[in-house]
Parts: structure tokens; C-alpha cells; sequence
């Protein structure tokens, strides 16, 4: 063999292929375009993503950016082969820490990296982030699409997502003037969203399940069909219901940590979050995995959103008239507790009744 034979590699020779790159970016064009919104009208392709203020109707913004990614659901969509919702959970877990702030969320940025791009899977990833954009409001603007033989087994890939939104000046929540006696209204979740996988994960091993069994706690879906649904986009709801009422005072985002950790986020130090668990209603998959698991009710509280995705605190005299907002927004409102003053050193966020598991 000559010199030119033996020197003559190439960057696909290291597994990388740019041509499956450039057929990816052809084949999720027609989905990135549909995510277009005012302030947003510019193609994929270029080194940066714009957007014009100005255009989106905001005069003195504040901005608010949040990233995320989807955790080890991410094990689930590989081994049960099913790519076309995790880009939504990715969007999901972005904005909806964006609008607790009172933020509309305007662009959103993906990063997507694996061992061997596979074209097919690349797509249907980002369809689903596109799916998740449309649902938020938001344009998808740009992404990174990494290529990394020897840094992912195969089949293996991981995601990253980037928002930005922005808020009028003194119009950011949480408000001011949270007080003993508001109201705590809980917004349903689409069941488990994108936290606590890895315990997920291991419950179905316990449980010897694979994941094309039937979900024993979902008629007609396979278990990994049914554990992959993707977590709700609380968006539109909220920020109709912001800016109909004025009445929102602060609103929490139930990831990971639960309510223990993520209502006080949104809590002055004297207040804490008096909760009814009697009043969550709780999907079936919790009840399956507290059951399938052992998993204890507190540890439950802490690991999932257990049936609440979201929480919203109003002042009791417009409870009504936000509940009802939020309903005709297609939210299904559950009156969830009141706000009290925080003992001494005590929880931000203590319990009342059972959770019904």
C-alpha cells in the first residue's frame, strides 16, 4: 500500500459523517418553519439565531432564560425506540420555568448529541421539539446536532434545551404581596413529566416488565408508550389567564424535589404551603409505582409531581375567577391548600390528609 493509502483517511473513517448531518437539517426544515412567531421569521442554517424584540410587541422587556434537559426518560425512549415525545418533555421542562416567572416564552435552542447520527432519529426528535415550540408559542431558532463517536454507546443520545422569554418591566412573578390565607390551586399533570426516571426505571426492573408489555395501569398503551408520555406545556393557559385576570400572584413548577422543594422557591421565608393531599387526583401510574416499588408517600411527594404539575397562589377573594380562567383554558383546576405563616425553622411546605395512592 502507498504512503497516499495508509494517510488517506477521512472524517467519516472516525465516524463521523457530515452527510447524514446535512440530510438531518433538510428532512426538520418544514418542522422548524412552523414554529415561526413575530419576532422570529429566519431560517436554520446560519451561525446564529435572531429575533426581534421590538416585532414580538414587547417595549421595555425584561428578559428570562431557562435550560433543561430530560433526564434519564431519555433510557426509556431508546430502549422502547419511541423518539417522537422526548423533544416535547425537552421544551416542556424549559418554558414552563419560564412562565412561573410571568415570561412568555419567545425562542428556544436545542443541542442534540450521540455516538452515530441516525437521521431518522435525529428528525423525530426534533419534530417533537417543534411540536413542543408550537404548544409554548415559542420559535425554534437554531440547535447544535453533535456527532461524537466514543463518547455515546450505541444507539445512546442526549439532549439539551435553551429558552428565552421576556416580561414587561415590574410585571415579574412572584409577586409582592403573597399573605397568609391565599389560595394554592393545583394544575393537573399528564402523569410522570420528566423527573424521577431513574427510580421509574428501576421499579420496571423490579416489576420484570418489559416495555412493550401492556401498562397495567393505561388500557390499549404499551408500558414504555405510557411511561413516555410527555409532560404538559402549561404556557398558553397561564399567561391567557395572566394577563385576563391580573389576579396570579406566584406559580410553581413541580419537577424534581416535588412540592417539598419546589413550592417554597416562590415563598418568602415567614410563609409556607399548607397542602391537602386528599385533594390531589392522583394518575394511576403513581399509585402503579408507589405499589410495584414500595415507595413510601413522602418519598413520592419528594421524587414526583404525583398528579400536580404546576401550582398557581391567588388571594382567596379571586380564586374563583382564576380557577375559571384556567378552565376555560382547557386546565383542570384542584383547590390544593392556602398559604400560612412558616413555624421557626419549620417546612416550607407542610401536609394535611393522605395522599391516594
Amino acid at each position: 500500500m502507498s504512503e497516499a493509502g495508509k494517510n488517506g483517511l477521512t472524517y467519516s473513517d472516525a465516524g463521523v459523517d457530515i452527510d447524514a448531518g446535512n440530510l438531518m437539517v433538510e428532512k426538520i426544515k418544514p418542522a422548524v418553519r412552523s414554529t415561526r412567531r413575530p419576532g422570529a421569521d429566519g431560517e436554520i442554517g446560519g451561525f446564529g439565531g435572531l429575533f426581534d424584540l421590538k416585532a414580538a410587541g414587547f417595549n421595555d422587556p425584561i428578559l428570562v432564560a431557562a435550560n433543561d434537559g430530560v433526564g434519564t426518560k431519555l433510557k426509556i425512549a431508546i430502549d422502547a425506540n419511541r423518539h417522537d415525545t422526548v423533544g416535547i418533555d425537552l421544551v416542556a421542562m424549559c418554558v414552563n420555568d419560564l412562565v412561573v416567572q410571568g415570561a412568555e416564552p419567545l425562542l428556544f435552542l436545542d443541542y442534540y448529541a450521540t455516538g452515530k447520527l441516525d437521521p431518522e432519529q435525529g428528525a423525530a426528535i426534533v419534530l417533537g421539539i417543534a411540536e413542543g415550540c408550537r404548544q409554548a408559542g415559542c420559535a425554534l431558532i437554531g440547535g447544535e446536532t453533535a456527532e461524537m463517536p466514543g463518547m455515546y454507546s450505541e444507539g445512546d443520545y442526549d439532549l439539551a434545551g435553551f429558552a428565552v422569554g421576556a416580561a414587561e418591566r415590574g410585571k415579574l412573578l412572584p409577586a409582592g404581596d403573597l399573605a397568609e390565607g391565599d389560595v394554592i390551586l393545583g394544575l393537573t399533570s399528564s402523569g410522570v413529566h420528566s423527573n424521577g426516571f431513574s427510580l421509574v426505571r428501576k421499579i420496571v426492573t423490579l416489576s420484570g416488565l418489559g416495555w412493550d408489555a401492556p401498562a397495567p395501569f393505561a388500557d390499549g398503551k404499551t408500558l414504555g408508550e405510557a411511561l413516555l408520555t410527555p409532560t404538559r406545556i402549561y404556557v398558553k393557559p397561564l399567561l391567557a389567564a395572566i394577563r385576563n385576570t391580573g389576579a396570579l400572584k406566584a406559580l410553581a413548577h413541580i419537577t424534581g424535589g416535588g412540592f417539598p422543594d419546589n413550592i417554597p422557591r416562590v415563598l418568602p421565608d415567614h410563609l409556607a404551603a399548607e397542602i391537602e393531599l386528599s385533594n390531589i387526583p392522583v394518575p394511576a401510574v403513581f399509585s402503579w409505582l408507589a405499589k410495584t416499588g414500595g415507595v413510601a408517600p413522602n418519598e413520592m411527594l419528594r421524587t414526583f409531581n404525583c398528579g400536580v404539575g404546576m401550582i398557581v397562589v391567588v388571594s382567596a377573594e379571586n380564586a374563583k375567577t382564576v380557577t375559571d380562567a384556567l378552565a376555560a383554558e382547557g386546565e383542570t383546576v384542584v383547590q390544593l391548600g392556602r398559604i400560612i405563616a412558616r413555624e421557626e425553622g419549620g417546612a416550607g411546605t407542610v401536609y394535611k390528609g393522605t395522599l391516594g395512592l
